[in-house]
Parts: C-alpha cells; sequence; structure tokens
C-alpha cells in the first residue's frame, strides 16, 4: 500500500501525512471513563462522538457508552446552550449517571461556547439532581492530540472535584496516564504488593476489560469513584507518570489542595520502573518487599539472556510521547539503537526528553515531535532498521519496508493481548521482550537461507 513513498525527503510546514495522533475529544472520553457512574458527553456533532465511540471500541474490544449534543445548521450559528441543557435533561432522566464529563469537540470551539457557564445554568435551574455532578474540559481538536485531550480531562476532576479538609489520609495519588486498562491494573498491584494505599485516577481497569458474565452493566463495577476523587485533596502525596498525560493534573492538585507531586516517567522497562517503585517506597514511607525483588530479578534475567541479540539493533519508535520517551529508555538499556524517534503530539519536552536519552548512545538520532508517519517511512528507505515499534498504523511501513513490528500503544486495532497483558512494570518489560524476540526471529526464519533455518537461533 506504501510502496510508492518516495526516500527523497522535502521539506514540510503544515502539510501531515499520515499523523502519528488522534484528537483531543478521544483522549478526554476516554479519560472520563475511568470515573465510576461516569457518562461522557460529546458536546458537538453526532459524527464526532460516533468516531471517538468507534476509535475506542476498536482498541478495548468493549462497547464504548457515550452521548452528544447532536449539533445541526441551528446550533453552529446559535450556539450550543439549548442542546447542552436538552441533553443533560434526558441523560439524567434516563441514564441516572452519578456524573457527566463534558469535552467539546472543534464545532462548539469555533462557535465559543461558554461551557461553565452553562453548566452553573443548568444548576440554577434544577436540571441537575441533587448529589450528581457536571464537570467539563476544552478540548478543541485542531490543537493538541488525544494525549492533550487525556491530560486536560484528568486535570478537570481535580478542579471539579478535589477537596482538601485539612485531615491528612494513608494514601497517594496516582494519575496513571493514557495507558491501558491492564496496565492500571498491574499499577495497582504493584502498590498493593508495596503496601501503598492508592487512588488512581483515572482508573478504566474493570471498565474497559470487563469479563464475560452475560450481564451488561451501562456503568461497570471499575472506575475512581466521586468520594475518591473528593479525597484526593487531603492524600500525602501524588504520582504522576508521563510528562504529557499526567503532569498537568498533579500541579493542579499540588496548587488547589498543597499535595505535593512526584513528576515521573511512565514505568516501562527497568529504570523507569525502579524510580516508579522508589517514588512509592518514599511517599508511603515502606520498605520494597522481596516480591519486588524477585520480579526485577527475573526481568534482569531475560534481559541478560536475550541481550545479544539486541545488542547494537537499529530500531525505529513512534507512537504516544510518553510511551515513546519510557519506550526509548528501555531500548537504550538493552544497547539497542534508536535511530528513530517521532511523536506525533507537540510539545518541546519530547525532543529534548528523548536526546538526552540517547546523547551517548546514538547522538545522530532523528528526533521528532508533531512529526508524521509518512516522514518516518522516508527515514527508513534511506536508513534501514532492524526493529519497527509503533500503534497499528505501522503494519503497513512494516509491510512495505519487511522490518519485524512490534505492536505498541494506542491505538492497537488488530491484535488483542493489549487489552490483556501489561506494558508497564518489570512483568510488563518482560512481555515486551518476548514481544520483540519474536519479532526478530520471526523475520530471521521467514528471510533466512536455508542452511541457517535453525532450531535454536
Amino acid at each position: 500500500m506504501l510502496n510508492q513513498t518516495t526516500a527523497e525527503i522535502k521539506p514540510r510546514e503544515a502539510l501531515r501525512i499520515n499523523p502519528a495522533k488522534t484528537c483531543q475529544p478521544i483522549g478526554a472520553m476516554y479519560a472520563a471513563l475511568g470515573i465510576h457512574g461516569c457518562m461522557p458527553h460529546s458536546h458537538g456533532s453526532q459524527g464526532c462522538c460516533a468516531y471517538h465511540r468507534s476509535h475506542l471500541t476498536r482498541h478495548f474490544k468493549e462497547p464504548v457508552m457515550a452521548t452528544t449534543s447532536s449539533f445541526t445548521e441551528g446550533a453552529s450559528v446559535f450556539g450550543g446552550l439549548a442542546n447542552l441543557t436538552q441533553a443533560l435533561t434526558n441523560i439524567f432522566t434516563i441514564y441516572k449517571p452519578e456524573i457527566v464529563a463534558v469535552h467539546t469537540t472543534c464545532l462548539s470551539e469555533v462557535i465559543g461556547d461558554d461551557i461553565p457557564m452553562m453548566i452553573k445554568k443548568a444548576i440554577e435551574d434544577k436540571i441537575i439532581p441533587e448529589g450528581k455532578h457536571v464537570i467539563h474540559a476544552n478540548t478543541p481538536s485542531f490543537v493538541g492530540s488525544h494525549i492533550t485531550g487525556f491530560s486536560t480531562m484528568t486535570a478537570a476532576m481535580v478542579r471539579y472535584l478535589a477537596e482538601k479538609t485539612g485531615e491528612t489520609k494513608d494514601q497517594v495519588n496516582l494519575i496513571p496516564g493514557f495507558v491501558d486498562p491492564t496496565d492500571m491494573r498491574e499499577l495497582k498491584r504493584l502498590a498493593n504488593v508495596m503496601g501503598v494505599p492508592v487512588v488512581v485516577l483515572p482508573d478504566t481497569s474493570d471498565v474497559l476489560d470487563l469479563p464475560q458474565t452475560g450481564v451488561y452493566r451501562m456503568y461497570p463495577r471499575g472506575g475512581v469513584t466521586i468520594d475518591q476523587l473528593k479525597s484526593t485533596g487531603d492524600s500525602i502525596a501524588t504520582l504522576a507518570l508521563g510528562h504529557f498525560a499526567s503532569h498537568t493534573a498533579a500541579q493542579a492538585l499540588d496548587d488547589k489542595c498543597d499535595v505535593p507531586a512526584s513528576l515521573l516517567e511512565l514505568p516501562i522497562g527497568l529504570g523507569s520502573t525502579d524510580r516508579f517503585i522508589d517514588a512509592l517506597r518514599t511517599a508511603g514511607s515502606v520498605d520494597v518487599p522481596d516480591a519486588i525483588v524477585q520480579e526485577r530479578g527475573r526481568l534482569l534475567d531475560v534481559m541478560s539472556d536475550m541481550q545479544q541479540y539486541f545488542h547494537g539493533k537499529r530500531v525505529a519508535v513512534f507512537g504516544d510521547p510518553d510511551h515513546v520517551i519510557a519506550l526509548t529508555q528501555f531500548l537504550v538499556e538493552l544497547d539497542m539503537k534508536p535511530v528513530y524517534v517521532l511523536t506525533g503530539s507537540p510539545g518541546n519536552h519530547f525532543e529534548r526528553r528523548v536526546g538526552e536519552i540517547l546523547a551517548e548512545q546514538v547522538p545522530d538520532a532523528v528526533i521528532q515531535q508533531n512529526a508524521d508517519l509518512f516522514t518516518l517511512h522516508q527515514l527508513m528507505k534511506n536508513g534501514p532498521v532492524d526493529l519497527l515499534f509503533g500503534n497499528t498504523y505501522g503494519k503497513y511501513i512494516a509491510r512495505a519496508e519487511d522490518v519485524p513490528f512490534v505492536r505498541f500503544g494506542f491505538p492497537t486495532l488488530d491484535r488483542i493481548s493489549h487489552r490483556i497483558l501489561p506494558t508497564v512494570g518489570y512483568t510488563g518489560a518482560m512481555r515486551l521482550l518476548d514481544k520483540m524476540i519474536d519479532a526478530l526471529f520471526d523475520h530471521k526464519d521467514r528471510t533466512c537461507a536455508e542452511e541457517n533455518f535453525e532450531l535454536i537461533q
């Protein structure tokens, strides 16, 4: 499909071809689903909401519920107040959520709808029932990315709901970033093994990875509760995983409730997971138990066993910035050479941080933010790689260039292990190693000469 991509790279300022990102409302909708009893609401046209629900459903293989203001020509001209008012009336009457999380779209942003004013009027008109909540996030699709939308909605949870009573609770806030439900479950497991009580916000485990029981629940058992969100203002500390997805909410919580924040990277790989465990140890004033030490040791054993197959391999990585930063660090730990590192999201922190990670091992690496897959393909034509990491859309490049491909990040539309097995933590790192070695060995078996086709690599 991409066999006609040219190798000649020409400067482009505005045009993006196959951008390595999607729009803000998708991230906002995903974050909202991490609140127990929440109905995400898209303030815009029906088509926007349908696309966002569909994309999330295809990745998680679970039905995604959300409502919409259903803009038509009239709302586009006169504003969406009447539409949102009617929507909230219907939502609380028919679906009875505990909370509605409103996010905007391009259309409502362009016409300048004032969502806080609309929510205030709905409260005054008693459209929002007593004890129920409505929060909002401004998420125009023409700036940022789905990671920006996730960050903005997570910060909105803090702005609307976090409270400081003055009575400190023996708990740590954990903002996990834009990761899969199984990753959030793994983070909670690690905290539990460490003996540190945590409030995860948002928390999509047991929401978008439900077991099949034959009973449908519009509001699954999972998700952070409103009471838990309120209590975050009294926590000992906050651990925010990922500069782009989590740090804004952590800073908002510090500013509002004086909860000190540790700003970390996603715990993908050895070093990043070590830093996460150490932050848990410090925040909870606990010792690292032997079970964690054993997990780390198993990862180290696998890394040393497989090191000969990874050493010096040239790698291309694209995807969400927090994921790519952490993965790049892990690849360096494996003595691999990430020569092309790209994200579709904006933000100068990405190029600066990846540059620091690669300064000694791959000083001439191509590092780009706000990039696209056309550029990545051209780079790979000029300098081939041994392994490609990225979401499902990378399969076309991998096929065109006959490169081993490891699916990593959002969206993964044509596989299912991401919704079952974690990527974070020591266990997640071992899973990544398994996927990497499988991809390399499968490619070698498929392409090697007959005399080199061996049972043992």
